[in-house]
This record gives structure tokens, C-alpha cells and sequence, in this order.
């Protein structure tokens, strides 16, 4: 057995009222309304009134139906927030030096789902929560989900993970080939000349 409640036009915006929903997404009713009542949050007042709301409901579908459900067995199987309207509905409250602040008035719709059914088919079981939602970055993969690299990692292992070059753009193979080539000569010249001179050197001596 499951039913719904929303509440619409609640003062405060989506964002705050999320962080209320959370904390009571699928949690038993009693344990649910006991977190909205000693909530510092202005929105649980709301939102409070909601679960009630559809527990209500539940009770009501049940007797229609004429089946026995126990309230305390109830527990939130979805809850979440949507924004409602802020256009037209901001003021301005007075700034120093003659200025004024633009201040905006959001409001929010709550939506409550409540569920009669075995929590330990929709959860892992072990703690009695909702597993988590994968996050659409980590589904997308890339860099997001990707792990990162270590600080410490040396320039040594980066030019050994480091492809090795290859021709420059709009030469060929045989042309960088010549170039190396080219460079071993150099090397080799530079080798024999020094060799010279230390000859020349002892000699002299």
C-alpha cells in the first residue's frame, strides 16, 4: 500500500528544503516526524505537516480498500522538492548609503511518498537505508570518475610514462631518421676533437 502527499507554496527555497528531505528519505514514519520535530530548519515545519499528511492518506486508501495497514509500519519511500515561482516576488530592503538590496521570496513544492511494503526489498538490509544514487559525473566517466594522480610523483616517472617523439608535423620518417643520424655524426666529431687536444696536450708536456 502506498500514498502520496505534497504540499505547495512552501516559503523558503528548494535548496534549504533539501537538506530537511534528506535526512528523512527512507526513514521510518515515527523516526521521520521525531527528526522534523526537534529540526532547527524553518522548512521541517512544512514538510512535518506533509508526512502527516500522507500518513493520513495511507490510513484513508487502507479502510477504502479494506485492508489492515498499521501506521507505525509506514515508512518515507521517496520525498523530494521542486522550485516553485519567484518571478514578481522579490522586494528590496534598504542598503547603506541610500542603496537598495534586491531580496527574492522562493518558494518550493514538497512531495511525500509513503509505502506499507518490506523495506529489506528495497534496501541493502544491512542498515536499513536507500542505497545510494551513483552520481551522474561518475556514470559519465572521463576525468570526474577518473582517480587522480599522486602528488609525489617524480618528473623521472612522467618522462618514462611519456611517449616517445616521433617526426615533427609535415616531415617524414626518413627525414627525422637523417636528422638523428646527423646528431650521432655531431656527437662523434665533438668526441674526436677533444681527443686531439688532450694529445696535443701530453705531447707538449
Amino acid at each position: 500500500m502506498e500514498a502520496r502527499a505534497s504540499a505547495k507554496y512552501l516559503r523558503g527555497s528548494a535548496q534549504k528544503a533539501r537538506l530537511v528531505i534528506d535526512m528523512i528519505r527512507g526513514q521510518n514514519v515515527n523516526k521521520a516526524l521525531a527528526i522534523l520535530r526537534y529540526s532547527n530548519k524553518r522548512a521541517a515545519v512544512g514538510i512535518e505537516k506533509c508526512v502527516k499528511s500522507a500518513i493520513a492518506n495511507a490510513n484513508e486508501a487502507a479502510e477504502k480498500a479494506n485492508i489492515a495497514v498499521d501506521p507505525d509500519e509506514l515508512w518515507l519511500k521517496a520525498a523530494y522538492v521542486d522550485r516553485g515561482p519567484t518571478k514578481n516576488r522579490s522586494r528590496m530592503r534598504p542598503a547603506p548609503q541610500g542603496r537598495a538590496y534586491r531580496e527574492r521570496r522562493h518558494f518550493c513544492h514538497v512531495t511525500v511518498l509513503v509505502s506499507s511494503d518490506k523495506q529489506d526489498s528495497v534496501a541493502d538490509g544491512k542498515s536499513g537505508e536507500t542505497t545510494p544514487a551513483v552520481s551522474r559525473r561518475a556514470k559519465r566517466g572521463g576525468a570526474a570518475a577518473a582517480p587522480r594522480a599522486r602528488r609525489g610523483a617524480s618528473r623521472a616517472e612522467a618522462a618514462d610514462s611519456a611517449p616517445a617523439k616521433g617526426p615533427a608535423r609535415g616531415e617524414t620518417k626518413a627525414a627525422a631518421s637523417k636528422k638523428e643520424a646527423k646528431g650521432e655524426k655531431k656527437s662523434g666529431k665533438t668526441a674526436s676533437k677533444l681527443s686531439k687536444v688532450l694529445r696535443r696536450k701530453k705531447t707538449e708536456e
